[in-house]
């Protein structure tokens, strides 16, 4: 179960963008978080990412307590979730042909020799052709881009999957496609997924269930904005 129990989160711990939420997703479970842009929700997804400390409050991972965040989480917290980010320049390093960009996260810890297999097999069902992936984020689509984004979050099949406006910046059939693909993955493996949006129709079709940003903060919760 991953399971976000009152945190409050920020980058200023005098105005926290993310004040005593409580959020549970349990294995298998597709859970929508629907928001306003700038209400706080991309920050709770990466306290749920283990990329950001909360100020306060506990994140449980398959049972686990988090204490430790980002590089220090340890390798086997930090290879159970994968994510996805709104803005796929932003998060691949430009350095990188597509094919090293999924790879990565194999590289990284100690798995090389199951790049080749890896990238071949992920790379097929999302559309990413030889050609696309010799080349490097300048040379491809927003779209093409962030399929390769997707394939590097499932590289290391991990058990919960954060979607953080996955397809805000992109048309209508590649929404489609990744959603497919994501919806693909889950079923093959029983993963977790939290989807984050401002988009209910999309959520609601989505997800098992989709959770209202307003009715998990209350009224004392602010909009300050949330970085990328």
């Amino acid at each position: 179960m991953l399971e976000l129990r009152d945190i409050t989160a920020g980058y200023d711990r005098r105005a926290p963008v993310v004040r005593a939420v409580s959020l549970t997703v349990r294995p298998g479970e597709s859970v929508g978080l629907l928001g306003p842009s700038g209400c706080g929700k991309s920050t709770l997804a990466r306290v749920a990412s283990l990329l950001h400390r909360p100020d306060s409050g506990t994140l449980t991972l398959d049972g686990t307590p988090v204490h430790r965040w980002r590089h220090r989480a340890p390798r086997g917290l930090r290879t159970a979730v994968g994510v996805v980010f709104q803005q796929p320049r932003l998060s691949a390093d430009p350095r990188l042909r597509l094919a090293d960009l999924i790879a990565e996260p194999l590289r990284a810890t100690g798995r090389r020799a199951l790049a080749a297999g890896r990238v071949a097999e992920l790379a097929g069902p999302l559309g990413l052709t030889p050609d696309l992936l010799g080349r490097r984020p300048h040379e491809v689509s927003d779209g093409q881009l962030q399929r390769a984004c997707l394939a590097r979050a499932l590289v290391l099949r991990p058990r919960w999957l954060i979607c953080d406006e996955m397809t805000a910046m992109l048309d209508a059939s590649t929404t489609a496609a990744l959603v497919e693909a994501v919806e693909r993955y889950r079923a093959s493996t029983g993963a977790g997924l939290l989807a984050v949006g401002h988009d209910r129709a999309l959520l609601d079709r989505w997800c098992d269930r989709t959770a209202d940003w307003a009715t998990l903060t209350g009224p004392a919760a602010r909009p300050h904005g949330d970085r990328p």
